[in-house]
């Protein structure tokens, strides 16, 4: 079992990986004390494998537990889902200490985690991340949202869970393509702070793939350690600490909302999105053109998309205006100087982002 404690002013928690410790999570909730009746947030594949085995450990511990579905897609982080979930909430909370359990990846997570943030004025939520993806990143760090049809994350909150737990056993059931996806975000954590998990992922990438239980828990222990580290000196992203967690994501996430959430991944579309960062560090002579070339076949070997197809530039860019890492009319872009280092520059020339957009094409 690793155990990895982030620390913070108000309250912390810890983030516990372990291969197959799902059985064991009612013992490690029963610990914090937050309650005796689990609001649990899953969907349909997460359920139908394992939601029962969570009920099970919860109800060991004496703790009562109500399953509600949602679909597996990015259209469940909206308004209309989560004002029906608040009404499902408020029906079981009746005389009970309830607390919310998010089951699944990140979608579920940062639902459960806004509900959970709202829902009177703030309870306890616990994650429970399922994906590659969700357990080195988005469970992590208390970043919590729905999207509109404008863009993605619009309506959020920071919002901590008490307990993360990554049960590396739920990978096997991930298709590759999921696998996948995670890698792109581990990869983003060797670009901006750790060139050694950089060469670590390009060493042991068939592994990876594969699933092999060593390497992933040595993976998602290194991602979440850096993660954790960079929350703890910059939880709501105000010292522009936090903000290097963003590489890739401005363009990634207006490919996404561009394409209506249907044609890529997360993680497809930040690939996509690091590539584009990586050209406009180039383009300002930030870092030499053969480090452009690396991160480009590093993310290529991946079997990530480094292209952009069935989106037009013209709705990517309609997206990008829409982001919300911008400083009134300004932009702000996290670019790297190296791997492994990273700087933070606004106002970059729109042509230069034009061009480093269409060069995906």
């Amino acid at each position: 079992m690793k155990k990895i404690k982030v620390k913070l002013r108000e309250r912390g928690y810890q983030i516990i990986i372990q291969d197959k410790i799902l059985g064991k999570a009612g013992l490690l909730i029963r610990k914090l004390n937050i309650g005796n009746h689990a609001f649990i947030i899953t969907n349909p594949t997460v359920k139908k494998i394992y939601a029962n085995k969570l009920k099970l450990s919860l109800s060991k511990q004496g703790i009562d537990s109500k399953i509600k579905v949602v679909a597996d897609s990015e259209k469940s982080k909206s308004i209309p889902v989560a004002v029906s979930l608040i009404k499902d909430i408020t029906v079981y909370d009746k005389n009970k200490k309830v607390f919310i359990v998010a089951l699944g990846g990140g979608v579920i997570g940062d639902l459960a985690g806004f509900l959970a943030s709202i829902y009177k004025r703030g309870i306890p939520y616990v994650q429970i991340p399922t994906t590659l993806l969700s357990q080195i990143d988005s469970s992590i760090g208390g970043k919590t949202a729905i999207d509109l049809k404008e863009a993605k994350n619009l309506i959020g909150a920071f919002y901590q869970p008490w307990l993360i737990i990554s049960d590396v056993a739920c990978l096997n059931t991930l298709a590759k393509r999921e696998i996948r996806s995670g890698l792109a975000e581990a990869i983003k954590y060797g670009i901006i702070k750790d060139r050694r998990l950089f060469n670590y992922i390009q060493k042991y990438y068939q592994q990876l793939i594969n699933l092999k239980t060593g390497y992933l828990e040595t993976l998602i222990s290194r991602c979440s350690k850096i993660k954790a580290e960079i929350v703890q000196k910059d939880e709501k992203e105000k010292k522009q600490i936090r903000t290097i967690l963003n590489f890739g994501h401005t363009i990634g996430h207006a490919i996404e909302a561009a394409s209506r959430y249907r044609h890529y991944n997360h993680g497809e579309a930040i690939a996509i999105g690091m590539v584009c960062a990586a050209e406009i560090s180039w383009r300002l002579k930030l870092i030499s053109w053969p480090t452009f070339i690396k991160i480009e076949k590093a993310i290529l070997r991946l079997g990530l998309p480094t292209k952009i197809k069935q989106v037009s530039f013209k709705k990517i860019l309609n997206a990008y205006y829409r982001d919300k890492k911008f400083l009134g009319k300004r932009n702000r872009f996290v670019l790297i100087t190296k791997i492994g280092q990273t700087t933070i520059r606004t106002d970059i020339p729109l042509p230069i982002i034009k061009s480093a957009i269409l060069t995906r094409f």
